[in-house]
């Protein structure tokens, strides 16, 4: 009956998009309705039953260049027997694609900047955008590189062989559910689109910058203030190395740029591209065995990443006579991301050091046609894309100047010198090696100890991530992994000058150089998206650094005897944050012992958040007047950035210097409200004004229901596409961006794993969604309601493929 409702409202749901929603697909963006309802090749095949014992439950694929077998579980994870690993990749190349072929479609689509192809006239300008800043030219050096290792370049072509295999086998009914009403076909995978992929990971990872509105920023409040509330690092900061560590290595030098950071006047010509979606994040540790009550050590991840349905993971066990691996991995690239085998665990977090600098270009006419360097002009290389747009008879051609420092990503014909040239690591062709980062995921999901994580680790080099490690030797380990550039002090915080090559990066720091920890005295390891180190590092680096998950996971894990897998699980569901432990007190002092009450409602909330214990719960209602109360605040105190006309081209100063400067410098000029003359405020001022206002706001509503903080935040997990009806209602969850369990409206774990490496090893794991991406599976969403309550799955991770025989599973693939 579920099912029919599904198919009824996916119907409908698809006669209003026919119809032409003012915001939908429009015009020829849509499908050929009478295909689309079509009981025979329409969406009503692509229903799944909910038994697995349907006329693909037990197949043989003959014909195909490779053997093995898969076997399906009841959660549909497919557990994958091959003979060797071009065989394993292959299969998983094909069972993803069965499960997951529109996502995999939309992700290249998306990365490339061909979604007009498919939606239209309004994807142009995101897809223009795309394209100017390079990411089609940056997989393409990476392929090229992926090619001069005979062995990885093969293993990107049997996953793409694979996907392609199950491609050829649809009829075009068979298509997935978005392909039918977006109205176009799939196209053949290939090497080149899982080198985009990595490049998606990259610009979702390492493609946050803040230097042009920083820049900005500092010209419209001047140095003095603009250093006062953004300094360098929070002097609170407990990093990923450990402060203290001693560096057995002699830096490499690094000369000072020649030139100061450029001015770009108060008013910038275009507008800048969306910064990343708040709550991008992650967690991962490792507790060695002296501190579990198991007395082998535990690894622990979960990537705090956007949350959709289909899932951004699709979990799989590969087992070849040299690798036996259980995980998650990204469809679209061969191998497992995060997993363990029967020696060790991985997990990954993001490094976060910013790896994207900006640099104004002179050129020497309105042609663009060369610019200044080291006072000669050289040659600008123009890339032309190609778009082609639905519905349009014409593509468009997009035309971008590319530099030395990269690809020109912002200009204005009417303003040259505030034209931008991009310099980003993604972008670079990797420098010749043994491996890249397929082969470093293959390496590691055969490695049996440390040194073989690390030799798997020298491969990466973008996106930079903290890689977790534990052994079942009793060993961990963290290593923060990536190709970094080498910077002077404070080198990247600011647009540079464009014509001097001194400006550039002095090159990258060394493999044997990078931060890393190793079996330390505090017994475990642990990254929550933190400073990499403490300030006695002898490498400059600069990023986007959280202030509080790092600090608050850190201080638990200290505290941890006899931890057991438990209490680490609950550690990754913790609600508690610093942030409110060490702001709210500090509001609450400054607002003195008889504030305002306009009503009994407003005597009530103060008296709630009073007592409140800093646990974002979904029902708790102190949450909800924190976050609105300190909203209101922060407004207030920065209304010389909120007030200014680009405002929304500006960087804010971060939650900490707010309230370092509300509890030390309360009359600080920063607290003065711009708007007034008469007097001059304080923070204690503010305080009761953003007081006022939140009682004002909340007052009607506190009592009710929607006043919990699971209804005020409203977090679902949408559909990949935003199709109503696909995605889930809001969920009843607690969490906060800067608590362990960093749930966000759109945003929050998006894998949950735990493994203790025992004899044998044992792991659990959660995502909230299923294996498959078609909205009319059982298998959709499987972990939704299971990761809502806080609960894992235990992995079924098999020895050898006698457990799987011996297991009856319903569904088996048999590749002859």
């Amino acid at each position: 009956m579920k099912q029919i409702k599904f198919w009824i409202g996916a119907a409908l749901l698809a006669v209003l998009i026919w119809a032409g929603d003012t915001h939908g697909l429009g015009g020829s963006s849509l499908p050929a309705v009478g295909k689309f309802f079509c009981p025979h090749t329409g969406f009503w095949k692509r229903a799944e039953p909910v038994s697995p014992d349907d006329e693909k439950a037990r197949q043989a694929f003959s014909g195909l260049p490779a053997k093995g077998r898969v076997y399906f579980d009841d959660r549909q994870v497919p557990h994958i027997f091959a003979d060797d690993v071009k065989d394993a990749v292959f299969i998983q190349g094909y069972v993803t694609a069965y499960h997951r072929l529109w996502q995999m479609d939309m992700a290249v689509r998306a990365v490339s900047g061909r979604l007009s192809e498919v939606v239209g006239e309004r994807a142009l300008e995101r897809d223009r955008l795309q394209r100017r800043k390079g990411l089609v030219t940056a997989a393409a050096n990476s392929l090229s590189a992926w090619i001069n290792e005979p062995e990885e370049h093969a293993i990107l072509q049997r996953y793409a062989d694979g996907v392609n295999a199950y491609i050829e086998s649809l009829q075009p009914c068979e298509y997935p559910l978005e392909f039918l009403l977006l109205g176009y076909e799939p196209e053949p995978w290939s090497p080149f689109k899982s080198a985009l992929f990595f490049k998606s990971m990259a610009e979702t990872l390492c493609g946050k910058n803040d230097d042009i509105a920083a820049t900005h920023t500092r010209n419209l409040l001047g140095e003095p203030l603009f250093d006062a509330l953004f300094p360098d690092r929070n002097p609170n900061d407990s990093p990923v190395v450990p402060t203290g560590t001693a560096w057995d290595f002699s830096p490499l030098p690094i000369e000072e740029p020649a030139a100061a950071p450029v001015q770009l006047g108060e008013r910038l010509p275009y507008e800048l591209e969306a910064e990343r979606p708040e709550g991008l994040g992650s967690n991962n540790w490792a507790v060695a065995g002296a501190r579990t009550a198991s007395g082998h050590p535990v690894l622990c991840n979960d990537p705090h990443l956007a949350l959709t349905l289909p899932s951004i993971w699709y979990e799989v066990q590969i087992h070849t006579p040299d690798i036996n691996a259980y995980g998650v991995s990204l469809p679209g690239v061969p191998g497992i991301i995060i997993g363990h085998n029967e020696h060790i665990a991985w997990g990954v977090t993001n490094v976060s050091h910013d790896v994207l600098d900006w640099h104004r270009v002179s050129w020497t006419d309105s042609t663009r046609s060369h610019y200044l360097l080291d006072g000669l002009p050289k040659a600008t290389d123009w890339h032309t894309d190609t778009i082609y747009v639905r519905g349009q008879s014409k593509p468009v051609l997009e035309r971008t100047p590319w530099t030395v420092w990269g690809p020109v990503v912002y200009s204005d014909q009417n303003s040259a010198d505030k034209d931008l040239a991009m310099r980003w690591i993604a972008h670079d062709k990797p420098g010749k090696k043994s491996h890249y980062e397929i082969g470093g995921f293959l390496r590691l999901m055969a490695a049996k100890n440390y040194n073989d994580y690390q030799e798997a680790l020298k491969g990466w080099d973008s996106p930079a991530q903290n890689f977790v490690f534990a052994s079942r030797d009793g060993d961990i380990a963290m290593t923060v992994t990536g190709k970094f550039p080498l910077k002077s002090h404070g080198q990247g915080r600011f647009v540079a000058e464009g014509k001097e090559s001194a400006n550039g990066w002095a090159g990258f720091i060394p493999f044997e150089h990078i931060p890393r920890t190793h079996n330390p005295e505090r017994g475990f390891v642990s990254s929550a998206n933190q400073q990499s180190t403490g300030p006695e590092y002898p490498y400059y680096y600069n990023g986007y650094f959280d202030d509080y998950r790092g600090r608050y996971i850190n201080n638990r894990l200290g505290k941890m005897n006899k931890a057991t897998v438990d209490d680490l699980k609950a550690l990754q569901l913790d609600n508690y944050t610093l942030r409110a432990a060490e702001t709210l007190p500090v509001m609450l002092s400054l607002l003195g012992s008889k504030p305002s009450f306009r009503d009994e409602m407003a005597r009530q909330m103060y008296a709630d958040i009073q007592k409140w214990d800093y646990t974002f719960t979904a029902s708790s209602r102190p949450a909800v007047v924190f976050t609105t109360w300190y909203s209101h605040l922060y407004r207030l105190a920065y209304d010389e950035l909120y007030l200014h006309p680009d405002s929304n081209k500006l960087i804010y100063p971060e939650n900490w210097v707010t309230v370092e400067l509300m509890s030390k410098q309360a009359a600080h000029p920063v607290f003065d409200d711009k708007t007034t003359t008469a007097v001059v405020e304080t923070a204690s001022d503010l305080v009761a004004a953003a007081w006022e206002k939140t009682t004002e706001e909340l007052g009607g509503t506190y009592h009710t229901e929607s006043c919990t903080w699971a209804l005020h935040q409203q977090a679902t997990v949408a559909h990949l596409a935003r199709l109503q009806g696909m995605g889930s209602s809001t969920l009843m969850t607690g969490g906060f961006k800067d608590a362990p369990n960093a749930q966000t409206r759109t945003n929050g774990p998006s894998w949950r794993f735990v493994v203790e490496l025992s004899t044998p090893v044992k792991s659990w794991g959660v995502y909230p969604g299923g294996q498959s991406g078609n909205p009319g599976s059982p298998h959709y969403q499987t972990g939704l309601t299971p990761w809502v309550e806080g609960q894992y799955f235990d992995l079924l991770f098999l020895t050898d493929e006698s457990a799987a025989r011996a297991k009856s599973f319903a569904r088996v693939w048999d590749f002859q």
